[in-house]
């Protein structure tokens, strides 16, 4: 049986619905794939809000300036003044198509966040956020008759013919074996990898697939080092790591160490709202100067009532777990938050690959330079989803039609395997275990050359076990993106951190790592990308 469609969009949070919206507002016919459920994504667990400047006291530019300043020197500004300017009008249009953001008295309430010069961010639900944006973006594309969704298929790798991006080939939920469904193009929107991390605030689904197929194509990925530790996540025995927001924070949440002592004054003069990176390596320090292995969020300054409208989810949860935020400090320790780094493009979604775009957590625009900017991820995911949505049907026009999808059974279907599914699973989660523990001991908040090399060794001795399937395989090969960049980078920078070069190095290091198969991890300078640029006119110039 034929598949094909006109546009593939890989991934259901706030990048892939926008982009999928925006394909199909002229008048082509998109299928969404998802992991999971279509609403299941980072995006349905952001806590925060949204950054956007749209409050009376606040402007674009300082939202630029605060988006550089937490970016570490490595902000591509034109990047930045797309995402703070078109932002404003992306968020307008989210609410007129019935996004429900917190009001006061009829007024958009805006809240401070860390390394935000203004109240700037937008909430729903209190800290329901994500869940909102999902809920008014699934709402508006389930109304659309050409957006089609197939949810459980997860994508397992890109059809690429003819140096093109012409489809996927995914998992068929229903009869478990491999299937091809072309397209003109492909919109990779498949988030980010924190789970490649023993401790992280990401959802099951966030494996990193996406970057991972983008590299076994061709295509190129930057900035893969710098991960982002969200330093308040839950920290409590037989519970998941919870993410408490960087709201409660903002609010007047202050940190405290074991001895109940406030800490952060000590580590930076904006203490609580220093950026991300500061304060989880300031949490890092406490645990080892305190031998603990925990922090605490206090709460208790705040009004109960106002804490419980203010953080219902949150609220509720810490409850589940015996704990009370309004009564009683929690406690917290950093975990795997957000990638800055991905499938390179430019302003548009465009990839080194044709054919293929890429937009939110999968992808590096070089918006968030070495360090984002709270709450700046879903702005990111909205913006660049619609632009990436656009410019991939206009280039589409152009390109040869789908063509024929070559028959299914030359798939990797399930009778094809050469092992028991009961086996394959056994190594699928013997081998996540072992990648998750390493990347957290070798390549986490603290990094060293002997660390990275301990890890690289190991990981490059899993690449090679040939039992490995798809989605092992492709786990595997972010780890390694990442932990070859971090080895690479000799300084320290933004949400990197190596003790051996402790000291940012802007003479060397102001650059932007690039990594591809064909030459490994090379740099390329901080720019400013023009609307068109062509980013895979650029990879040929360099090669």
């Amino acid at each position: 049986m034929q598949r094909e469609t006109d546009f593939v969009v890989v991934g259901s949070g706030i990048a892939g619905l926008r982009a999928a919206l925006e394909i199909a507002a002229g008048g082509a016919c998109v299928v969404v794939l998802t992991k999971e459920r279509a609403a299941e994504s980072n995006t349905e667990y952001a806590q925060g809000g949204v950054a956007v400047a749209l409050s009376e006291d606040d402007e674009t530019s300082l939202h630029e300036d605060d988006t550089r300043g937490a970016g570490a020197g490595l902000c591509d500004e034109r990047a930045v003044r797309v995402l703070v300017e078109d932002g404003r009008r992306y968020m307008r249009e989210l609410i007129e198509w019935g996004a429900e953001f917190d009001r006061e008295g009829g007024r958009l309430l805006f809240t401070q966040e860390a390394a935000h010069s203004r109240r700037r961010i937008l909430h729903a639900g209190g800290d329901a956020t994500g869940h909102e944006i999902v809920r008014a973006l699934l709402a508006r594309a389930r109304a659309d008759e050409r957006i089609r969704f197939l949810a459980h298929a997860a994508t397992e790798e890109l059809i690429v013919e003819d140096g093109r991006c012409r489809g996927v080939r995914y998992l068929d939920p229903l009869v478990r074996a491999s299937r091809s469904l072309r397209a003109r193009a492909v919109v990779l929107a498949s988030g980010g990898a924190g789970q490649l991390y023993l401790h992280t605030t990401n959802p099951q689904v966030a494996t990193g697939d996406g970057m991972a197929m983008a590299y076994a194509a061709g295509a190129e990925l930057a900035d893969m080092e710098f991960v982002q530790f969200h330093p308040t996540a839950l920290n409590v025995e037989g519970a998941p790591r919870f993410l408490l927001s960087e709201a409660m924070r903002g609010e007047g949440g202050v940190l405290r160490n074991a001895e109940g002592k406030r800490f952060m004054p000590r580590y930076h003069e904006r203490a609580e709202l220093a950026p991300r990176d500061i304060v989880s390596r300031a949490i890092v320090a406490e645990l080892e100067r305190t031998a603990t292995r925990t922090a605490f969020i206090d709460m208790t300054a705040l009004d109960a009532r106002f804490l419980r409208r203010r953080f219902p989810k949150i609220y509720d949860t810490c409850l589940r777990h015996g704990l009370d935020i309004t009564r009683e400090p929690v406690p917290v320790s950093p975990a795997a938050h957000y990638i800055m780094g991905g499938v390179r493009t430019d302003l548009d979604g465009r990839t080194t690959l044709h054919g293929l775009y890429a937009a939110g957590e999968v992808a590096c625009t070089g918006v968030h330079g070495a360090n984002r900017l709270a709450s700046n991820s879903l702005l990111e995911g909205l913006v660049f989803g619609a632009r990436a949505g656009r410019a991939a049907a206009a280039a589409a026009h152009a390109a040869d039609a789908p063509g024929s999808p070559p028959d299914d059974t030359n798939g990797d279907g399930a009778g094809q395997a050469t092992m028991s599914d009961a086996n394959a699973g056994e190594i699928a989660l013997a081998v996540r275990k072992r990648v998750r523990r390493l990347m957290w001991e070798r390549v986490g908040i603290l990094r060293s050359r002997q660390s990275l090399t301990r890890a690289l060794g190991e990981l490059e001795q899993i690449e090679r076990a040939r039992s490995l399937r798809a989605p092992s395989r492709n786990f595997v090969t972010v780890a390694l993106l990442v932990a070859r960049a971090a080895l690479w980078r000799e300084e320290s920078r933004g949400a990197h951190f190596r003790y051996d070069f402790p000291a940012p190095d802007d003479a060397r290091w102001r650059v932007h790592s690039i990594n591809s198969r064909t030459s490994g991890v090379s740099a390329s300078e901080v720019i400013e990308f023009s609307a068109g640029s062509n980013l895979r006119e650029m990879a040929k110039a360099r090669r």
